[in-house]
């Protein structure tokens, strides 16, 4: 099976360092990391164009770039190819990809619920969350056997769905991490078990950058409303504290 993958960032070597193992991997990336690439035993390629002869195509880029990447697909990919975004939000990259690929191949939303420094060194444990677009049932039930095979749990969810929980899971969880950094919250000798807990909070976020906080914020469309609902409650609580002091 040749698979493709489109981008070597963090989450794009990850990807290359499982999925080399179980398929003849293609890489495209625009930056020089050829020698990155095939000390995983991928087979680094210089174009779009070359890379779309593959199977599967999985673009691992920033969200806001996903869309004319498609774009650049569409030009060059075979009927019955299989397209997997792996964005970590769901409604606009489903509505980006029907709207720029060919009816002629098949779509798969998914968002793996891990990363770099959360799967280092094994995908056991880890969720997947899989939206199915366009895509045969024996071809969605090949792959979730695959992942399940890997240690991966399978959720199954529709792009609206996913969107609404993950603004209050991963979204909720990065602006908190994003306000912590901020605010400067360093380990201390006299903690608590909670204060160390919340230190945790940091390592989900602290190696994301900038751009994937931006991009989940700007294209989840219930993230404003949780952000907005979750600072009212910060003041609901500062309020009560105020009124207990008079």
């Amino acid at each position: 099976m040749q698979v493709g993958l489109i981008g070597f960032g963090r989450l794009g070597s990850l990807f290359s360092k499982f999925l080399a193992q179980d398929s003849n991997l293609h890489v495209y990336n625009r930056g020089e990391n050829h020698d990155e690439i095939t000390k995983l035993n991928a087979i680094p390629v210089n174009s779009i164009e070359e890379l779309s002869k593959c199977q599967i195509i999985i673009p691992t880029v920033p969200i806001s770039e996903l869309k004319n990447v498609c774009s650049q697909i569409a030009k060059f990919v075979k009927p019955g190819t299989l397209i997997v975004d792996v964005c970590s939000v769901k409604e606009k990259p489903v509505e980006w990809m029907l709207e720029t690929l060919p009816d002629t191949v098949s779509i798969l939303g998914t968002h793996p619920m891990f990363g770099p420094d959360s799967a280092k060194n094994t995908l056991y444990g880890t969720k997947m969350v899989l939206t199915p677009v366009r895509i045969e049932d024996t071809d969605l039930q090949n792959i979730s056997k695959y992942l399940e095979t890997n240690g991966i749990k399978v959720i199954h969810a529709s792009a609206a769905e996913h969107d609404k929980q993950i603004a209050h899971s991963l979204l909720l969880t990065h602006f908190i991490g994003r306000g912590l950094i901020d605010f400067g919250i360093t380990p201390l000798e006299i903690d608590t078990k909670g204060y160390r807990r919340l230190m945790k909070i940091l390592g989900t976020v602290e190696n994301d950058s900038w751009q994937l906080f931006e991009d989940m914020n700007s294209y989840n469309p219930y993230s404003e409303e949780v952000r907005e609902s979750f600072i009212q409650s910060l003041k609901n609580i500062v309020n009560k504290l105020e009124e207990g002091n008079k």
